[in-house]
């Protein structure tokens, strides 16, 4: 398995509208990929004046992801209303191999 992580900044009083716009923009449409299989998202104040957001996502292998993100996958998708919520996004992600999933 895969976890692909990406990371945004926001202004905090910006947060809980990102939040929201992240769900039905990245989470939608990752959700929607085939392949997909779940995602988790972080959250925690940089300092007073910053949130920082983090999604990764899981996918079954490298390729499966290319049905999301295009053929270079080291390059984060991301949308026109971005700027609405002042975001200091990352332009690239991250890719993991899953070595160990333990939840209890």
């Amino acid at each position: 398995m895969i976890a692909r992580e990406w990371k945004a900044r926001c202004p905090m009083s910006k947060k809980e509208a990102f939040i929201a716009y992240l769900y039905e923009t990245g989470v939608k449409d990752t959700s929607a990929t085939k392949g997909f299989k779940g995602a988790q998202i972080f959250g925690r104040e940089v300092n007073e004046y910053t949130f920082e957001v983090t999604l990764i996502t899981y996918w079954p292998t490298r390729e499966s992801i290319v049905a999301f993100a295009g053929q270079d996958i080291d390059v984060a998708r991301l949308y026109p209303e971005d700027d609405k919520y002042e975001l200091d996004p990352d332009t690239f992600v991250r890719h993991y191999d899953v070595l160990e999933n333990h939840w209890v």
